[in-house]
């Protein structure tokens, strides 16, 4: 049995971490980018797993299966967080595709992840407000809404609401039907349900990038070697330049 109450504490504790309010609706791959040390790693993992965490007391690296939707990202890589900050007993973990499943620490990532993307209070609210105080169940219409203004995929939303006792696995298995389409019916914008595109779905961020280019300014490697370390990182965008109009001024 998974300790919710700890796991919501944990969750609130990591939001305060990255600067964050108890309540608001997150970026999480804004937040993680702050997080000193870490690699963020993009890459199509196939249909069964997630995400992965390489941790170690020098760096650490998560791994984020971009061939899943934005809305699915999002929640794999706050999986991943509970891996790197609370999971003192292991060095490296690779994720299922399929939430809710796995051991006791796979169920406790899911569960953080699920608290720390819709706190417990946000989402009653949200609910509450919905529902009008009125004793029925959420529609659909209302549970994409509440998936759109927390930025977490169907398959996320339906573990969540099933937890809170608002719908049974039936009514969720029924539900995992035309995400797409059912979103797009109501008026709303379908990028949460969807990948990134195919040119964006390999990239690598964070502490990696920082040491290559450490690396330059200290004339520890040469440039040759730096723009090595950089495509081999799918950084071709810092190689050859960005071609997509150059820079904005905003």
């Amino acid at each position: 049995m998974i300790d919710k109450i700890d796991l919501s504490i944990k969750a609130a504790s990591i939001r305060k971490k990255l600067g964050e309010d108890e309540s608001s609706p997150i970026n999480i791959f804004a937040l993680a980018h702050t997080i000193n040390s870490l690699t963020l790693v993009f890459y199509p993992l196939g249909q069964n797993i997630s995400g992965a965490c390489i941790k170690s007391n020098l760096s650490s690296i998560i791994a984020i299966n971009s061939g899943m939707s934005a809305g699915r990202q999002r929640f794999s890589l706050s999986h991943e967080l509970y891996h790197l900050f609370f999971d003192t007993g292991m060095s490296s973990s690779i994720c299922s595709s399929k939430i809710g499943s796995g051991n006791k620490k796979e169920k406790e990532a899911d569960q953080f992840a699920s608290y720390l993307l819709m706190p417990p209070t946000a989402l009653y609210d949200m609910i509450r407000s919905c529902k009008n105080s009125d004793n029925r169940k959420l529609t659909m219409m209302e549970i994409v809404k509440l998936e759109q203004y927390f930025g977490v995929s169907r398959q996320a939303m339906l573990f969540r609401l099933q937890s809170e006792n608002e719908i049974t696995p039936t009514e969720a298995a029924n539900m995992q039907k035309d995400v797409i389409l059912s979103a797009a019916r109501f008026g709303f914008d379908t990028a949460l349900y969807k990948p990134l595109p195919e040119d964006k779905k390999r990239c690598v961020y964070g502490h990696y990038i920082q040491q290559a280019e450490k690396l330059l300014q200290a004339d520890m490697i040469s440039t040759g070697k730096y723009e090595e370390l950089l495509l081999d990182a799918f950084r071709d965008d810092i190689v050859f330049g960005d071609e997509e109009g150059g820079e904005t001024v905003d």
